[in-house]
């Protein structure tokens, strides 16, 4: 199974000890790539990065990780988008950008229709609210145009609806933009948070119905230390992490999760034991500043799959 990963990747500053900065690189959609390249999953980034060092040394890291760069656009003359990572005592974060001339934004509007038949052919597509915030109006009809023509060869849509409000124009444009990509979606993997903040949903079972009501068959609503709600296989229930941790930096957690459960489901575990691989992976992430963890600090076991013990 392959997997594409759509969205962006910038250069990361987070904080460590003594108010120090480490630099690093990060993105949603990426940090869910490297993830699922660590889990065996053989997976491609799919976005644009300039000609320069950073670039270059992005791409390097990615090699590095397993992550396939065949899809990445090059545009001459441009540098990635930049963020930083400030932590709270309980170790919540923000984020502070620099990235309105992010080579990943034209991504849509640059790539050839060669580009785009070739991602059709992967067997999943995954991308996030973030990656939909970065595109306009014709870049997310290509998008859309995209998403279609791989589910009707048979490819899967997973997508992330990470909402952060600085990305739009307005709640409503968002909105717009969330519902006018919903009905291509087949797995939905969506923060309660991010649902009550730009839908204004009540709960988990709100989210639920209404991503049902798109038409959408597996839903995962992430609710953070109280587990995850689900809608799959014709039945709704609850999995909650194993034990709930104090974490030193959250960045990446619902990232790490998504990728966790997508690696899952692609080997065959059930809904039930796919969450619980995302909790395993996603509790690992959070004991770690930044995004991206240790190698070694990755959680030992594999998922469970259907039918064994």
């Amino acid at each position: 199974m392959r997997v594409a990963c759509i969205g962006e990747c910038m250069v990361e500053f987070a904080q460590s000890h003594d108010s120090l900065f480490r630099r690093g690189f990060g993105g949603d959609t990426l940090n869910t790539a490297l993830y699922l390249a660590r889990l065996g999953v053989d997976v491609s980034y799919v976005t644009a990065l300039g000609d320069d060092p950073l670039s270059e040394a992005m791409l390097a890291s990615w090699r590095a990780e397993g992550i396939k760069t065949d899809e990445v656009l090059r545009l001459q003359g441009r540098v990635p988008g930049l963020y930083m990572i400030e932590r709270d005592v309980h170790g919540e974060r923000s984020f502070l950008y620099w990235r309105d001339r992010a080579p990943a934004r034209e991504l849509f509007d640059r790539a050839d229709d060669a580009a785009l038949e070739r991602l059709s052919r992967f067997d999943w597509l995954y991308f996030s609210g973030i990656s939909l915030s970065l595109y306009g109006e014709t870049a997310r009809a290509r998008l859309r145009e995209l998403l279609a023509a791989a589910r009707k060869r048979g490819g899967r849509v997973a997508f992330d609806g990470n909402y952060r409000p600085r990305g739009w124009s307005d709640v409503q444009a968002a909105r717009r933009a969330f519902n006018d990509i919903l009905p291509l979606v087949d797995l939905a993997l969506p923060t309660l948070e991010d649902e009550q903040a730009l839908f204004g949903d009540a709960d988990a079972p709100a989210v639920l119905a209404r991503l049902k009501a798109a038409g959408i068959k597996e839903i995962v609503v992430k609710r953070g230390a109280q587990g995850c709600l689900i809608e799959a296989e014709g039945a709704a229930f609850d999995v909650p992490p194993p034990k709930v941790v104090q974490p030193v930096d959250t960045t990446a957690a619902g990232d790490s999760f998504n990728a966790g459960y997508v690696a899952a489901r692609i080997n065959g575990a059930s809904p039930h034991d796919a969450a619980g691989a995302g909790h395993r992976l996603a509790a690992a992430v959070i004991m770690s500043p930044g995004a991206v963890i240790p190698r070694e600090a990755m959680p030992p076991e594999r998922p469970r799959m259907r039918g064994q013990s």
